[in-house]
This record gives structure tokens, C-alpha cells and sequence, in this order.
């Protein structure tokens, strides 16, 4: 057992400290807001995560998962302290410190024993030796810095924390190494997936993987536009060449753009810091070109179709970036509604979980309801920017009637063409060919 001080209950920081604590180590969780530290400790979670609440409540009531807005009393108690603190982008792309330096400055005017301070946010190469420093201004106390970089899955992250792919750990002593292969021992079911390299390499790492990923993505949306233009279609290339072993099926599902809170942010943050080192990344740049003109291609779909649309009506199901999910942060369903209330459009939209946070951006501009049929009610088409499941088969012959036209442009490409032929609906994809009513 281990004591551990989780600092910050965002989405990295709640999932990192419930996991531990369900693994049988004392936690501590700090967060400066009150309001937000009293609703934790009767389990009340602010975000939306499969499995995550009902561990939460198991380890409150078992006494491992504690919460508190005091750093010192989380410091005091613990002998491992991970940094989960955001890293918004600045307005000149770089990943914003301040969060994370300035509560290292307190850490340092806190411990008086050794520690072990884990940077488990998302952080530019360099980050650790500047925690190190921060600290070092107020204590002569001998600690430890650790890169622990995080490669959770928003709507998975229980199921990879708790049975991680690879644990990528940046240090730089044998003390470190030596309590970090303990606290993660549980997690491990083999040597490999235990990663240990330098502090610099493991801030790269994250980087670098979120950097490809989102590559790969952008990649495949470029393929299906061509394939549009000479009538290809893109589930038949993604298969063919989803089976080179050295590419792999992963992240090769075209659609409308990525968002959330990492691929966006971390490949302009790793751009920024290119130039910051006088590097130019290219490619990556390329990659940010390509998305955010990816998010407008369902909107270029519509206009299209309907030329005029100033006074249509459009049903909007999904408004998460991804399933599972009430994240909307770098979401394509923003680019898509800001686009056509601009045309002068109105939209009724549907989410099972992101809606109070979509109303929060556009207030009363687009309609709100409660369930997907009712956003269809005199739409004159409908629009699918996540593919949740409950989208997945719905009833085809209510939707038709209730749509003014039966009409549907799909951003995720959830419905099987041979299916929607027989349908009797227009139907418009990414990278397949079009379906007309018979």
C-alpha cells in the first residue's frame, strides 16, 4: 500500500486517484475549488466516464479515496504526489505551465521529507527540470521529478488505467524507479509493458504518440475526400489497407475531424515547441490544416445539397467529440452548428450527455431535446456528428416521417450503404458513394 496526493480532479487527475485507491493505496485528491471538493466526497463525479462513479463511491466508502481543497494536508500524507493539473494552450500555441509550476512552488515550501512528484500531465519537453527548479527555490529537502505520461482513453479510461497497454516511466534514480515499479506492480501483467527511459524522452513520448495518432486520422479523412472524386469507397481501401500488419485497422475510420482534449492541443503544443528549438514540423502542421477543414465538410455537404439554407431546419444527433463521453472540447459538432446558425439555419440537437455543456457555448441560439426522435419533428434533414450506439440502429420508417425530407448526411459513416439503399432515404457519407431514394 501506498500513499498517494493526486493533485487536480480533472479528467486525468479523478481516473488517476480512484484507480489507485482501488487498487488498495490511500489517496488524497486535491482540487482549490470547495464547491467541487464537497460534491466529491458524496461521490457526486462532475464528468462523464463509463465505470468511473461506482468505483469512486466503492473507495469513499472504503475509506482509500479521500478529497480535500488543503495542499498541504494532501502533501503531509503523502509519499508520492502526482501533478494532474491542466495545461491549456496559450494564445501562441504553447502549453500553459502555470498550474503546474506554480503549485510545484508551494509543493516546495510544504515537504520536509523525501518525496516523489510525478508529472502525469500532458507536458512540453523540459517540464520536469522546470518542476525541479520551482521546488528548489523553497526547499533543500532531497526529492524526487518523475514523467508519468497518461495514454487514457476518454469513455475507457477505467479499463486502460486499470489494464494499461504500457506504463512509460521519465526519471533519473533508483529510488524513484524503485517506488514507482512498486505503486504500479498491480497493474502490470508483463515486464514489457514497463517503460523506463529518461524524464525528456517520456515528455516526448506523449507527444509523439498523440501526434501520430492524429496523423493516421487525418490521413484516412484525406483518402476518403479523394475517394469521393473518383468513386472509390473508403470502407473497401481502409480494409485493404488495414490488413498491412505495419499499418493496423486503428484510427483509420474516416469522418469529420478529431477533437477532445489531447489530440488538438498536444500537436499544436508539440508544434510550438518545434519552433521554440527552430524546427519546423510539417507534417503536423499539415495535420492541423487538414482538420479544421475537416470539420467543415459536412456543412459543405449540406450546402451543397440545398444550396440557400436561411430558414431550414436541421435535426443534429451527437454533439460529444466521441461517444462515451460529455467532453465537446475541439468537438466537430461546434464547427458544424456555429456554420449553419451563421447561414442563418436553426438546429434541434440531441446528445445523451453533452447538451448542458453545448447549451453552456450556445445558449438559446439552437434547441434542445430529450429525445433523438423529437429533434427530427419538421426537420428538413439530419445530421450525425457522433457515433453513439444508440444511433446505431434506430427505426428507420419513424424517422422518415418525421423528417419534411428524408434526408441524412453522416459524419461517422454508422449506417451500411446496401441498408440505407433499400431505405428510401438520401443518404450522404465520408469517402462512399451517395445513396438516392428509389
Amino acid at each position: 500500500m501506498k500513499k498517494v496526493a493526486v493533485i487536480g480532479t480533472g479528467y486525468v487527475g479523478l481516473v488517476t486517484g480512484a484507480c489507485f485507491a482501488e487498487n488498495g493505496n490511500q489517496v488524497f485528491c486535491v482540487d482549490i475549488d470547495e464547491n467541487k471538493v464537497q460534491k466529491l466526497k458524496l461521490a457526486e463525479v462532475p464528468i462523464y466516464e463509463p465505470g468511473l462513479e461506482p468505483i469512486v463511491k466503492r473507495n469513499i466508502t472504503q475509506k482509500r479515496l479521500h478529497f480535500t481543497s488543503q495542499l498541504k494536508e494532501a502533501i503531509d500524507f503523502a509519499d508520492i504526489v502526482f501533478l494532474a493539473l491542466p495545461t491549456p494552450l496559450g494564445d501562441d500555441g504553447a502549453a500553459d505551465l502555470t498550474y503546474i509550476l506554480s503549485t510545484a512552488n508551494e509543493i516546495g515550501k510544504i515537504i520536509l521529507e523525501k518525496k516523489i512528484i510525478v508529472d502525469k500531465s500532458t507536458v512540453p519537453v523540459g517540464t520536469s527540470e522546470k518542476v525541479r527548479t520551482e521546488i528548489e527555490k523553497n526547499s533543500k529537502v532531497d526529492f524526487s521529478v518523475v514523467s508519468n505520461p497518461e495514454f487514457l482513453r476518454e469513455g475507457f479510461a477505467i479499463k486502460d488505467f486499470l489494464n494499461p497497454e504500457r506504463i512509460v516511466l521519465g526519471l533519473s534514480d533508483d529510488y524513484a524507479l524503485k517506488i514507482m515499479t512498486e505503486l504500479y506492480e498491480p497493474f502490470i501483467r508483463s515486464k514489457d509493458q514497463l517503460i523506463i527511459m529518461d524524464e525528456t524522452s517520456a515528455e516526448l513520448t506523449k507527444y509523439a504518440a498523440n501526434s501520430f495518432l492524429a496523423t493516421k486520422i487525418t490521413f484516412m479523412n484525406e483518402i476518403a475526400n479523394f475517394c469521393e472524386c473518383v468513386g472509390a469507397d473508403v470502407d473497401m481501401v481502409r480494409e485493404g489497407i488495414g490488413s498491412d500488419s505495419r499499418i493496423g485497422s486503428k484510427f483509420l475510420y474516416p469522418g469529420i475531424g478529431f477533437g477532445g482534449s489531447c489530440f488538438p492541443k498536444d500537436i499544436k503544443a508539440i508544434v510550438k515547441s518545434g519552433l521554440d528549438h527552430d524546427y519546423n514540423f510539417q507534417i503536423i502542421q499539415s495535420v492541423i490544416d487538414v482538420n479544421k477543414k475537416q470539420k467543415l465538410l459536412l456543412f459543405d455537404k449540406v450546402k451543397n445539397y440545398f444550396g440557400n439554407i436561411e430558414g431550414m431546419q436541421f435535426a443534429l444527433w451527437g454533439l460529444s467529440f466521441k461517444p462515451d463521453t460529455d467532453d465537446i472540447r475541439e468537438a466537430s459538432s461546434l464547427s458544424l452548428i456555429s456554420s449553419l446558425i451563421n447561414a442563418g439555419a436553426r438546429v434541434i440537437c440531441y446528445d445523451p450527455q453533452a447538451m448542458l455543456s453545448v447549451k453552456s457555448v450556445f445558449g438559446d441560439r439552437i434547441n434542445y431535446v430529450e429525445d433523438k426522435y423529437d429533434a427530427l419533428k419538421e426537420s428538413d434533414a439530419l445530421l450525425i456528428a457522433t457515433e453513439w450506439s444508440m444511433f446505431l440502429n434506430p427505426d428507420f420508417d419513424r424517422m422518415q416521417n418525421l423528417l419534411n425530407k428524408p434526408v441524412i448526411f453522416d459524419g461517422r459513416n454508422i449506417y451500411d450503404l446496401e441498408a440505407m439503399s433499400k431505405q428510401g432515404f438520401y443518404y450522404n457519407s465520408i469517402g462512399r458513394k451517395t445513396i438516392f431514394p428509389s
